[in-house]
């Protein structure tokens, strides 16, 4: 008897767009054979499926939840920008996102095989399967991302463009400095910063920049050298990290200078300590 794989069932939903327990229902009963089990499901009524899930996602959404307890993202990717306009695929999206706030998932695919916590009979990727067949477009989870929320932390959550954009913003001293969260979290969906601050530059990401303004710099004595590099790696942070970054609504402060005016006004200790940001 034929052993039907964790990688023979993603084979088979990547082929089909049914949910992973269907699809290892029919490899079990096909004896592992894909084919016939793709005959088998459009025997079934699961055809309008068939095929779909081949097809480029190039289009999506970005879907965002908050309660008292987490922030919820997940990216949901589609055919064509008519179907994201679509109300029972910005429904199913929006569902996602509460699910994932709600569940705080480990990865996509953990996700994907959980049961849903508002109906158990079905797991997540068989209501996403669903909507492949109702709607009649290859539909992805391609992310999803838990964001616990801590004490004495406020959180900005802001999402651009009808989820083209969607930012999280988390400032540790205070539970009140939500809107100034917000208000950074707008700045970053504009700025597109890659980095927090400059501690969190990886080495090689620096190394590399170096190099670049090693090889701009050839001819001139390693000690000019040397001095003209920090002003270059400084002018790298003012660019690439969001603390470093002139403050959209006040090109006179950067958004450390923001966030430490804000302390000194409070007296609290506030610290912008992360921030996440994702683009479709």
């Amino acid at each position: 008897m034929t052993t039907v794989t964790p990688s023979m069932i993603k084979e088979l939903r990547d082929r089909t767009g049914i949910g992973m327990g269907k699809c290892k229902e029919a490899l079990e009963e096909s004896g592992g054979d894909i084919e016939k089990a793709i005959a088998n499901l459009r025997k079934a009524g699961m055809a309008s499926a068939v095929k779909k899930e081949g097809r480029e996602t190039r289009e999506g959404m970005i879907g965002s939840a908050e309660t008292d307890k987490c922030i919820g993202l997940v990216e949901v990717a589609a055919e064509t920008d008519f179907v994201v306009q679509n109300e029972k695929f910005q429904n199913f999206v929006k569902t996602m996102a509460e699910e994932v706030a709600a569940t705080k998932p480990a990865s996509v695919e953990a996700f994907l095989a959980a049961k849903n916590s508002k109906d158990a009979s079905h797991t997540n990727d068989e209501n996403r399967a669903h909507l492949v067949q109702s709607i009649g477009e290859n539909i992805q989870v391609k992310r999803v991302l838990a964001v616990p929320k801590g004490d004495s932390k406020s959180y900005g959550l802001y999402s651009h463009l009808g989820g083209k954009i969607v930012v999280v913003t988390e400032i540790s001293g205070s539970k009140d400095e939500g809107d100034l969260a917000r208000s950074i979290g707008m700045h970053a969906a504009a700025a597109a910063p890659e980095f927090l601050n400059p501690e969190s530059v990886p080495a090689e990401t620096i190394e590399h920049e170096k190099d670049i303004a090693r090889a701009q710099m050839k001819g001139k004595p390693d000690n000019m050298i040397e001095k003209i590099l920090v002003g270059k790696m400084n002018a790298y942070f003012d660019e690439a990290c969001l603390t470093k970054q002139k403050f959209i609504r006040d090109d006179s402060m950067t958004i450390e200078q923001v966030v430490a005016a804000r302390a000194k006004e409070t007296g609290k200790p506030l610290i912008l300590t992360a921030f996440t940001r994702w683009s479709k």
